[in-house]
């Protein structure tokens, strides 16, 4: 497999380890106390872990660490709040070699209580909106993948908002919109495009095993 495949997969992967990481682990009760007992505190700076290791207006970027010498998976990342200030969506996007129709990818998390079947919808501006299926759910919420063409990437880095929309289980017969600022986008895109180029400029400089 040619290092940028390796990469892409890679990258594929990193995108739904973020909101894993997240969770917590429940701590351990004695049976005949109901107490709780001590447990070892995770290094926050670990391997696993994830950082900010950069903000470009209202996206960050963020990576999770590695060994030494290991490839640094990275994605831009926006928390989508309503109107009333509570969050309602994660916005995650990262890169992918430009071999191919698909040169980025992004995924979304909505609540557990999203209907899936009318799919999730994204409308950069007054554009068209685009239609994306819901692809599983987790503890944390329901993910949907996007592939993203070259002419999607032009049409969030010449907007100025996305609008996304859901569906809520409870209320089949209404929409909920979140807004994505498309504010830094360019800059972010462009900062993770370069740590992708580095990543696939190490890998094809590293001896074959």
């Amino acid at each position: 497999m040619k290092p940028h495949h390796v990469l892409a997969a890679m990258l594929l992967a990193a995108a739904f380890a973020g909101p894993a990481l997240a969770q917590e682990t429940d701590a351990t009760t004695d049976a005949a106390t109901g107490l709780a007992l001590g447990q070892a505190v995770e290094d926050a700076t670990g391997p696993g872990t994830t950082y900010v290791a950069e903000t470009h207006g209202d996206w960050e970027i963020r990576c999770i660490r590695v060994e030494a010498d290991e490839f640094e998976p990275c994605q831009m990342y926006q928390l989508l709040r309503d109107d009333g200030g509570t969050a309602v969506a994660e916005f995650n996007m990262f890169d992918l070699p430009d071999d191919g129709q698909v040169v980025a990818g992004a995924t979304i998390v909505t609540p557990l209580d999203t209907l899936l079947t009318p799919q999730l919808r994204i409308r950069v501006d007054e554009g068209a909106p685009q239609r994306y299926p819901f692809a599983f759910c987790q503890p944390i919420g329901c993910f949907a993948r996007l592939g993203l063409t070259a002419a999607d990437l032009d049409a969030f880095r010449a907007g100025g908002e996305a609008t996304v929309t859901i569906v809520p289980l409870p209320a089949p017969n209404q929409t909920v919109d979140v807004i994505a600022s498309l504010v830094g986008f360019t800059a972010a895109f462009e900062a993770l495009e370069a740590r992708t180029a580095d990543a696939i400029a190490a890998a094809e400089a590293a001896p074959a095993q």
